[in-house]
């Protein structure tokens, strides 16, 4: 086995200068020291990284908890090279890292300190980097048929989604799922994940291009939300495709807003709206009629290791693919991919190749 490296590349996070308003952080690839291994740990030759839009919100200064000279990145894959334990098993085996620290299996919240990687004073580490060194605990195998910069799409956008629709809105086959704005990570791979279960999905998008895309992933329809009525084109759809099912069971949602009472009228009773983040709107109005009609609004974070073991194993057992939409061509190439983020456009997953190549999939 090669030397183990004393230094890594990483991006990290810089305090932007006060006159820039708004405030935009800087991301900057900077050496830094490895530190030695201690008992438990394994170092991690990352080979690919992933974007997620927390990555923006912390360079926009949107984000608790934002550690200036940390790493950033939440979403890693690449191979174990190194362990404090001189016959770890784990020892050149390719993994992807848990993207969150402190929640073991309560399905209600972390039973302890919590924390996200990337620009975060807990974890005090990130992916964007060519080596991390971690608790051995906190990686994942990777499953033999896809490639680093496949499973590098997964970690954070799988979790998310997985507790959703599992843990949240209790999503079987044969249901019906309306996911807002797809195009995203965590979007997009709930309707994989549907779709393999078995649930009709509908989704909206204010892009025709991409409902064409996820119809062509397995979504039974969708609508633009930027139509007026696109709540009564989805029910329409819903209606033609199981009239003995004429309602929603349940809706993913990342807009927040008036979701609640666009849908309502086209949700079951007693049926769902999971909601993972507010792009369009701080706030989530809910009437008297929800309430009558036994509807509940549920708010979502990430998951806990025992859901990111039980949906990975999920998408292994169904060949999954994550949704790659670019690949960026090293550490350096960085600035790309936020300025991506920045216009929306991407379908899937922004991930940047690092340290020469990836490690290939067993096919």
């Amino acid at each position: 086995m090669s030397p183990i490296p004393r230094t890594t590349k990483a991006l990290v996070l810089r305090k932007s200068p006060a006159e820039r308003k708004p405030a935009y952080h800087d991301a900057i690839v900077e050496e830094q020291p490895i530190p030695a291994l201690k008992p438990g740990e394994v170092l991690v030759k990352i080979s690919a990284a992933a974007f997620n839009h927390r990555d923006l919100w912390i360079r926009k200064g949107l984000y608790p908890r934002i550690a200036m000279g940390s790493t950033l990145g939440a979403d890693g894959a690449g191979t174990v090279i190194a362990s404090a334990d001189a016959a770890d098993p784990l020892l050149k085996q390719r993994v992807f890292l848990t993207p969150m620290w402190g929640w073991d299996s309560d399905p209600n919240g972390p039973e302890s300190q919590y924390g996200t990687l990337g620009g975060s004073s807990f974890p005090l580490l990130g992916t964007f980097a060519e080596y991390v060194v971690v608790p051995r605990a906190e990686v994942v195998l990777t499953p033999s048929y896809l490639t680093d910069v496949q499973i590098a799409a997964w970690p954070l956008a799988g979790l998310t989604a997985w507790r959703a629709l599992m843990g949240l809105a209790r999503v079987e086959a044969g249901h019906n799922v309306l996911i807002t704005g797809i195009g995203g990570g965590v979007a997009l791979t709930a309707l994989q994940l549907c779709v393999a279960m078995g649930a009709a999905v509908y989704v909206t998008s204010g892009s025709p291009d991409k409902i064409g895309r996820a119809v062509a992933l397995g979504a039974k329809g969708g609508a633009s939300y930027k139509d007026a009525n696109w709540p009564a084109q989805i029910a329409a759809q819903v209606k033609a495709n199981t009239p003995g099912r004429p309602a929603l069971d349940a809706v993913l949602d990342s807009g927040g807003a008036e979701i609640m009472t666009r849908v309502g009228a086209h949700l079951k009773l007693g049926g769902r709206v999971v909601c993972y983040g507010m792009t369009a709107g701080p706030t989530i109005a809910m009437t008297m009629r929800e309430v009558m009609r036994g509807q509940q609004l549920l708010g979502t974070f990430m998951g806990s290791r025992a859901d990111l073991d039980a949906a990975t194993a999920f998408l292994a057992a169904h060949k999954i693919v994550p949704v790659v939409s670019a690949v960026l061509p090293g550490l350096a190439a960085a600035e790309r991919g936020f300025e991506m983020m920045q216009t929306g456009a991407q379908f899937g997953k922004i991930v940047v190749k690092i340290g020469g190549g990836e490690s290939k999939a067993n096919l």
